[in-house]
């Protein structure tokens, strides 16, 4: 019997739905409802039986249940369990009060010190015209692009790449692409048609954050025997548990909700899959395949001018078999289609791309996102400077000199279009097979107000090895956030990280790394190293590299730098 203040016993309480939107505050609301007004778009769904199920993940809630409580004995007990009072009520984690995968919180770890107020600001429930059909396109229009993508340098010709696959607007472009056995477009016609592998669309249902607790493959252990699931490894004592509980997604990346509301809406996936190879001496990569979402100023969009922008779904899902060999290049790049104010629509792009290694095989990675244009410079100056600035001006300096001091530089950046563009991007990798190897380079160079790359690497078999290189470059008023897991979970297993970050203007940027070591994956050798450079001292950085080890015998080291330019390296 527990009393209130009054002394008079407290009611226990038995049925907790009435209490699972009271923490719920209008920010976290506003969230919701941006989320909702996406997923409810205008369009159907093109990618079958995966559609369906992420669409049912999403709008199933959390049952409010407790956890069962083990005895002492029972093989999953731990003293670290915790039991609800009967008198208190049950709450969802933060972000699953509405939906079944957590949503965007101000406050949640997985989105500190992001503009989440910004983003739900801005409305993005309008989808291109056409999505779900190819972009048909005459022979001028297809000279007039391929030259703009070559000036871009996000165009290989045909003997230069194994294969092409070109999108604009979230649409494909035959006459623009390459197709090959191993690389090709799929489209609703391939889901409807249900010939489809199994084992292909098993990756495309998968949701990353652990939301599906199948492991992509067995995880050898001498004492527990083949590892298949997630929640349990390192258990009792030292798992994560579900991903629905609160403990998981403090620990999450928050990509789970977009890699299944791609699912629902994404047209079309760009398809690569590398076949076995003989055994050689010849080290040599092929050739590329080259994978380019370019967008337009409208976004494809027939509402144009209005406050409602375009959202597009982007996916790209990518398997090297068995001794295999894999060079994939994704650019993500602005197509100019008209300057004209009326033709802008702000855009979010909410990328998803899955990528599975097998047995020996060789994958090397290069992201590259630069949509949205270049930022405006010298933000970082006072009015003060401006003024003081225009009063040494002489004559003669040329037009660029009176051009910054004429116009505020932050006016000028508030004004721009591509500061309401949103660009999201979740890269998901396994690593399947013994001795696989994943080589990825992530840049983040482009100028829309708000961008975020996501990046999980789960070494799933002994011998794996992953290596993470990238470099974010923000400016003007962006915001920022660059985040990377990866996950040891077999013997071992080799990682290497290194992240580069430069941050100028009044932009605000965040790293963080998170490197986890289950207690199966002994023999680890893990290196992590964050270098950033501010430059301006309005710039802002938070660098969060971590290290969650529960082996023993372990290899592991982390570090971060943040520094500015000195006047001597300046000389």
């Amino acid at each position: 019997i527990i009393l209130g203040k009054d002394g008079e016993p407290l009611p226990i309480i038995t049925d907790h739905e009435p209490y699972r939107t009271k923490r719920m505050s209008n920010s976290d609301r506003a969230a919701d409802a941006w989320f909702g007004a996406l997923l409810e778009s205008e369009g159907g769904s093109f990618l079958g039986k995966v559609s369906e199920e992420a669409r049912e993940r999403l709008i199933s809630k959390v049952e409010l249940v407790d956890e069962p409580v083990h005895e002492y004995g029972d093989e999953e007990w731990t003293p670290y369990q915790s039991r609800r009072l009967p008198t208190s009520p049950l709450y969802p984690a933060y972000g699953l009060e509405t939906y079944g995968l957590p949503i965007p919180r101000r406050m949640a770890e997985a989105w500190r010190h992001y503009d989440v107020n910004g983003l739900v600001a801005e409305d993005y429930s309008t989808r291109p015209t056409g999505i779900g059909l190819d972009m048909e396109l005459s022979e001028d229009e297809v000279a007039n692009i391929s030259s703009a993508l070559t000036a871009k340098g996000a165009w290989l010709d045909d003997d230069a790449c194994t294969g092409r696959l070109v999108y604009i607007n979230g649409r494909f472009c035959p006459s623009l692409s390459k197709q090959t056995e191993g690389v090709k477009n799929l489209d609703s016609k391939c889901f409807e048609s249900c010939k489809l592998p199994e084992k292909t669309m098993e990756y495309l249902s998968r949701l990353p954050d652990g939301f599906t607790d199948q492991l992509a493959a067995e995880v050898p252990d001498e004492y527990k025997g083949p590892l298949t699931s997630l929640e349990k490894l390192s258990g009792p004592d030292h798992n994560v548990g579900k991903a629905t509980s609160q403990f998981a997604i403090n620990n999450q990346q928050g990509t789970a909700a977009f890699a299944a509301l791609n699912s629902v809406k994404a047209g079309c996936v760009a398809y690569v899959e590398a076949a076995s190879e003989e055994a050689s001496d010849d080290d040599k990569m092929p050739l590329p395949v080259l994978i380019v979402n370019a967008q337009t100023p409208s976004g494809g969009s027939a509402v144009v001018g209005g406050e409602k922008g375009v959202s597009l779904h982007p996916r790209t899902l990518a398997v090297a078999n068995d001794r295999s060999s894999l060079s994939l290049v994704q650019m993500c790049i602005d197509l100019d289609e008209s300057t004209e104010e009326e033709s802008l629509c702000p855009t979010f792009v909410n990328g998803h791309t899955q990528i599975f290694v097998g047995a020996s095989a060789n994958v090397t990675h290069s992201f590259l996102e630069e949509s949205g244009g270049i930022v405006t410079p010298r933000v970082e100056m006072s009015d003060e400077e401006l003024d003081a600035a225009k009063l040494a001006f002489q004559p003669g300096q040329g037009p660029e000199a009176l051009d910054a001091f004429i116009h505020n530089p932050r006016e000028a950046e508030s004004q721009r279009p591509a500061l309401r563009n949103t660009h999201f991007d979740s890269i998901d990798v396994h690593v399947t097979g013994d001795e696989g190897s994943y080589a990825g380079s992530i840049m983040e160079l482009g100028g829309c107000g708000r961008a975020r790359i996501a990046i999980s690497a789960s070494l799933l078999r002994p011998g794996a090895m992953a290596s993470i290189n990238g470099f974010a470059l923000s400016g003007g008023a962006q915001r920022s956030d660059m985040r990377t897991n990866i996950h040891h979970i077999a013997q071992g297993t080799i990682s290497r990280q290194e992240q580069r970050n430069m941050v100028g203007g009044r932009s605000t940027a965040s790293f963080r790394g998170r490197i986890r070591v289950e207690q199966s994956a002994q023999q680890t050798d893990s290196e992590q190293l964050s270098r950033t450079i501010l430059l301006s001292d309005h710039a802002r950085i938070w660098a969060t590299p971590s290290l969650e080890i529960i082996a023993d015998d372990v290899k592991c080291t982390h570090g971060a730098t943040v520094s500015d330019l000195s006047e001597e390296e300046l000389f």
